[in-house]
């Protein structure tokens, strides 16, 4: 079993620990020397290759065929979304199981993603890929506004755009790159409540499936300083039957996509228009949501995954114990964090209710609001009850100030 980059981010070595408590005899194949490598790491891996680059396909492709000279090799896994298609290119070339390149592809590129979904019958807003600030504007006139311009293949609200006049277009098409030969995705802006699901699949099978709500919308989160953003995942998604509709679109969505020996994490919106597909993307979601599914289900979900992979069934069944939920706190200005307010009443009313926090300390530089939900400070709590556990994190929100000039 090949993990292909197995130290970064922080996260990654969970993924080499569960392999190799599975049972898997783990390869590493990553960017940094191998005395750069915890001891944790060492430990799980049987062996590791440097790479120059690990979204370099040759590079990775020569580190794969010295293994398979050696050895054979069952799976090769990457689970980070710019790792995705040099792992599914080199899949194909190496003969090595797998997603495949097409899967990857459409999982990366939105445009041809949601026509094929379409034609699925998946609902899903109206999008074009476009390479040129014509085809941008031709597509507002047909479709009007609001519009979203963003990379094909971009990953949460990173590089995104909210166009809701002709002005704001033109704006957007500047600060797309599309006068520099950049590809964009331009989609008509749905409307309604956000959330994700996702999932570990087995041949098409879903093994574990999970249900988070984002409070706001992502696109206003990552533009609005003064929010405290937060998502929560659900512990009702056997319970409550409105989960019944997402979890069969998530169904269809991975059936059309053919999307095998996976996880899976799907955006989707609720809204005037209907339950509608957002976008999707063969690996695991960012942010440590997997944290939370574990804290929440009593659950090394990291291990479920390796299951997955390795012996081809989930090891233990999701409690739904508990929701849990991170909010973010963001700096008052952009700057150097000088200190935090606020975080003993919150320990004093809420510490049982606490899973982990970060308050990065003074003299830390702040990052920007848009650079997501673990960027600066933030807290993270579960509870048995979802609106309880909501109303925790808004007050966690409202009461902790993150000082900065």
């Amino acid at each position: 079993m090949i993990l292909l980059e197995p130290s970064f981010p922080d996260n990654q070595k969970q993924f080499a620990r569960g392999l190799a408590e599975a049972g898997a005899t783990v390869i590493g194949i990553g960017e940094r020397p191998k005395d750069g490598l915890d001891d944790d790491v060492r430990n799980w891996l049987t062996h590791y290759e440097q790479v120059a680059s690990v979204v370099d396909d040759e590079s990775v492709m020569r580190a794969v065929r010295w293994i398979q000279d050696r050895l054979w090799v069952d799976r090769l896994e990457a689970t980070v979304e710019a790792h995705i298609m040099t792992a599914a290119r080199v899949r194909a070339a190496c003969n090595i199981p797998g997603t495949s390149v097409r899967t990857a592809h459409l999982c990366r590129d939105k445009p041809e993603m949601k026509e094929v979904l379409r034609a699925a019958g998946v609902p899903c807003a109206r999008s074009t890929g476009a390479t040129s600030a014509d085809e941008v504007r031709a597509f507002a006139d047909e479709v009007g506004y609001p519009l979203i311009v963003k990379p094909p293949d971009g990953a949460g609200a990173s590089g995104t755009h909210r166009a809701d006049d002709a002005e704001d277009l033109e704006r957007a098409i500047a600060a797309s790159g599309l006068a520099h030969g950049a590809t964009v995705a331009v989609e008509e802006f749905v409307t309604g409540h956000e959330g994700f699901y996702d999932t570990i699949t087995v041949d098409g099978q879903v093994v574990h499936e999970f249900v988070c709500h984002y409070y706001p919308n992502v696109l206003e989160a990552m533009r609005t300083r003064w929010i405290s953003p937060q998502f929560i995942t659900t512990n009702r998604i056997d319970s409550a039957s409105g989960y019944d509709e997402v979890k069969a679109m998530g169904r269809r969505v991975n059936d059309a996509l053919d999307i095998g020996t996976s996880a899976t994490h799907m955006e989707w919106f609720s809204g005037d228009k209907g339950l509608m597909f957002s976008e999707i993307g063969c690996r695991p979601p960012g942010v440590r949501a997997w944290d939370l599914y574990a804290v929440g289900n009593d659950l090394d979900i990291y291990r479920e995954w390796a299951e997955a992979i390795v012996h081809g069934c989930p090891k233990r069944h999701a409690s739904r114990r508990y929701s849990a939920g991170i909010v973010a706190l963001r700096p008052e200005a952009d700057g150097t964090i000088s200190g935090t307010a606020g975080i003993d009443e919150i320990h004093a009313r809420f510490g049982d209710l606490i899973i982990d926090a970060h308050l990065p300390p003074a003299g830390t530089p702040t990052q920007p609001v848009e650079a997501g939900y673990m960027a600066n400070a933030w807290v993270r709590a579960r509870h048995e009850d979802f609106d309880h556990l909501r109303f925790v994190l808004d007050e966690i929100g409202r009461t902790v100030t993150v000082h900065a000039q």
